[in-house]
């Protein structure tokens, strides 16, 4: 467990409140609303917790680096502030990530599971500490073009130049402290030895055209948790539940047991 304090997180609620619940953790870079494409396809069927994770969107910051402990430590305060004993999560990238850790750790917290555009371990080298670095000097405006790049492919990029602007500001906004330490707290990770305790249901979704965490990445966590499966979405890249909301949004209420 972690030492520290966990962060009172903003959150938006929407749904049903007697349905399961369902909580949306965010890709590093990003806040809430890059789950607003299929917030309300799972809205008719559970109750959504979105929330923005410590330093994005409208949570407050805290002191970097972070650990994936701390991030999930700030779920548990979430479904403890609101009297939510089991979840679903579902997560991307840095929010996939957090939710293996917290699958993994306090698995009586999760009924099923969704990693979407993640991985267990980043073989990147120094390259997540340098960025903390430049953020830290620069500003997250500073990485916000080259990280959007990665969000969504070239064409779609190309094709809704709105999309591009819209995501490239929401990025920029993230504050440095918060985008640094997500940065630290990927850099230090391996959730590999995990994997094999991770018992709750775990589908893997990957995005064909994925830069930054490819399918092989997606299929290491299918392959290593007790009971998981790996969907692979075409012509997506990073931020998948955003480019192919409909895709992702059906792959999800079909693993959380809602027919079609």
């Amino acid at each position: 467990m972690s030492a520290s304090n966990p962060v009172a997180v903003h959150h938006v609620v929407t749904g049903p409140e007697d349905a399961p619940v369902v909580v949306l953790s965010n890709s590093m870079g990003a806040d809430l609303r890059m789950w607003d494409g299929i917030v309300d396809a799972l809205s008719e069927h559970f109750r959504v917790v979105r929330y923005d994770t410590r330093g994005h969107g409208h949570s407050p910051d805290a002191p970097g680096p972070y650990s994936m402990d701390d991030l999930a430590d700030d779920v548990v305060a979430l479904l403890d502030t609101l009297g939510v004993e089991r979840a679903h999560i579902v997560g991307l990238s840095l929010g996939g990530m957090m939710g293996m850790r917290l699958a993994a750790r306090d698995p009586e917290r999760v009924d099923r599971l969704v990693a979407l555009c993640t991985g267990a371990h980043l073989d990147v080298g120094p390259a997540y500490t340098e960025r903390a670095a430049q953020v830290r000097a620069e500003g997250t405006g500073s990485v916000a073009e080259g990280v959007v790049s990665r969000w969504f492919t070239p064409a779609y990029l190309e094709a809704n130049p709105d999309v591009r602007d819209y995501h490239v500001a929401m990025c920029a906004a993230t504050s440095a402290e918060g985008y640094a330490g997500s940065c630290e707290s990927i850099a230090a990770m391996d959730l590999r030895p995990d994997l094999a305790s991770i018992a709750a249901p775990t589908l893997a979704i990957a995005g064909a055209d994925d830069p930054a965490t490819p399918p092989p990445y997606l299929r290491e966590i299918a392959d290593g948790v007790q009971d998981g499966r790996l969907v692979v979405v075409p012509d997506a890249a990073h931020l998948a539940a955003a480019q192919q909301p409909e895709a992702v949004a059906a792959a999800i209420l079909d693993h959380l047991g809602v027919q079609s």
